[in-house]
């Protein structure tokens, strides 16, 4: 997958998903099995998740990162906080960059994280702020009243590389706003940093931006190409895996797939040389 001649793997597996804290849209609760089964079935070597829970009340106070590491079977990942504090409450505040080990103490947090199979020689992590306008959004009651609302999105963001060994592939993963045209200025910052990491690059995540955009705005080439959300009957596609700087023998296929947890599809790519 390389250049320069060197002998690898010959494929890689990439994976992106948003856990939804691990929720089941069919009860509305968690558990930590259908987790741990829900990543053992993407079966990926790279994993990116978002919105994802460490120690948070509402998802059983467990560690959803150190349980998608133990289903990859990887001790290789890395935690970008986003969020400090308990999610349900009021009270959180900004969340804390890149330890060296990964991880924030522990205590409620959520955002991101970054899992592998295969050696990380670098990680890196991209701060993003909030949106700074308020969007728009049609209210409808259930009287069927409609009023103009304005939203604003308030949580931080950001976003977590790691290049790995061999293949020699920088993987990023991000979470972007919901509010347009705040995640639009998001996402050209994420590719303006990743032009100073080692090539070739892919770029997934939950983008909450459609193909159509996400293409355009990043000039990248997608492995997938289905929609995921929301799960159970998608309509557009808000999850994106998205690769840039391969060999032009380089291929790729991918797909999107519902599993037992979040309201988003999971989307699985390979890359092979």
């Amino acid at each position: 997958m390389n250049e320069s001649g060197r002998t690898g793997p010959p494929s890689l597996r990439l994976g992106s998903f948003n856990l939804f804290s691990g929720r089941s849209p069919a009860d509305g609760r968690t558990s930590p099995d259908r987790l741990l089964s829900a990543i053992a079935t993407l079966d990926v070597d790279v994993l990116g998740v978002q919105e994802v829970d460490r120690f948070q009340p509402r998802s059983g106070s467990v560690d959803q990162v150190e349980l998608v590491a133990k289903a990859m079977a990887t001790s290789d990942f890395r935690f970008a906080e986003t969020v400090r504090g308990r999610m349900d409450a009021p009270g959180w505040t900004a969340g804390r960059a890149l330890d060296p080990d990964g991880l924030a103490p522990a205590g409620p947090g959520y955002g991101i994280a970054l899992c592998s199979r295969v050696p990380v020689s670098q990680w890196h992590e991209l701060r993003l702020p909030p949106p700074a306008r308020p969007y728009p959004t049609l209210a409808i009651s259930e009287t069927g009243r409609r009023r103009l609302r304005f939203e604003l999105d308030r949580q931080p963001r950001a976003a977590l590389a790691a290049v790995l060994t061999e293949p020699q592939v920088t993987v990023v993963v991000t979470h972007l706003s919901y509010v347009p045209p705040g995640n639009v200025g998001q996402l050209l910052r994420v590719v303006r940093w990743l032009r100073t990491l080692p090539p070739p690059t892919v770029l997934l995540g939950d983008l909450n931006l459609p193909l159509w955009a996400a293409r355009a705005l990043t000039l990248r080439t997608p492995l997938v190409e289905a929609p995921t959300f929301p799960a159970s009957a998608p309509r557009v596609q808000l999850d994106h895996i998205l690769a840039a700087g391969f060999p032009a023998r380089t291929t790729g296929t991918g797909s999107a797939l519902e599993l037992a947890v979040s309201d988003h599809r999971a989307v699985r790519a390979e890359l092979t040389r």
